[in-house]
């Protein structure tokens, strides 16, 4: 079994961040690990506080992850301060694994910062070199670029951007579109198209972790960049389209519902 590191913040009700990771990664049958970088207040309905966890103490995670168990992958989610990104950066430099997985996540679906303003220069030169991959949504991408990003073309434009900023490959994340959720995947050199029609359910808390940590998993297990990313496609897909109808706001999706079908249980459960 291959063991997968996210680096992530915590969320209270379950659907996003460290917790969406580690759901993912079992699902995907591997082995998960955490770094707690903050604990955010929140649930279905909105973020309303965050307390970051010191760098030292981010640093500390790392040395007892790395130091002790073999790393296959690591997912990178929520970054929120300058200093957290470069106690990353340093251990991450120092213990140089594979398969990082950038999911820079800048603001909630309720819209609040979960990403400092001023940390975007920091993410850029210290993270972004490092990433395997990176998998912004549309929103994130224009700020990483500055571009404005509505379409297909733009896209392309963006990813080209993002990979001249050290980047091996980029996934740009095509949710925000106003037609099919269509992703563009760019390695430098090729550009994949990943299409699959639009879901339309509120129930999407978490869906960007989810997809990031999926592709972590994959490649952990050996899987090239657009097989991963394919799988993570369908995974998510699934995932949203039997999604879970919990609390008053924004649910999350369903990370066991291919697990809980093939037990034979979903029908038991599901009410």
């Amino acid at each position: 079994m291959k063991h997968v590191l996210t680096i992530a913040g915590s969320d209270t009700c379950g659907g996003a961040g460290i917790q969406a990771d580690l759901k993912t990664f079992s699902a995907q049958g591997t082995y998960g690990m955490s770094v707690i970088t903050a604990v955010t207040v929140q649930n279905t309905q909105g973020v309303f506080g965050c307390q970051d966890i010191d760098p030292e103490i981010i640093k500390g995670q790392m040395d007892a992850i790395f130091t002790d168990i073999e790393v296959s992958a690591v997912k990178i989610g929520m970054v929120s301060q300058i200093p957290t990104i470069h106690a990353i950066a340093d251990k991450l430099e120092q213990y140089q694994p594979k398969n990082v997985v950038l999911d820079p996540v800048m603001i909630s679906k309720s819209g609040f910062d979960l990403m400092q303003p001023e940390a975007k220069e920091a993410l850029i030169t210290r993270l972004i070199p490092l990433a395997y991959v990176i998998t912004p949504n549309l929103p994130e991408a224009e700020v990483i670029t500055g571009l404005k990003i509505n379409d297909l073309p733009s896209m392309e434009q963006a990813a080209r951007a993002i990979h001249k900023m050290g980047a091996k490959n980029v996934l740009i994340k095509g949710g925000h579109l106003e037609d099919d959720a269509t992703d563009l995947l760019f390695d430098g050199e090729n550009i994949v198209t990943l299409h699959s029609d639009r879901i339309h359910t509120k129930n999407t808390h978490g869906t960007g972790c989810t997809m990031s940590s999926c592709i972590a998993a994959n490649l952990a297990k050996g899987k090239t960049v657009e097989e991963a990313v394919r799988i993570a496609k369908d995974y998510i897909t699934t995932a949203i389209a039997h999604s879970l109808d919990i609390g008053k706001g924004v649910g999350p999706t369903n990370h066991f519902y291919e697990l809980y079908t093939k037990a034979g249980i979903w029908d038991e459960i599901k009410d």
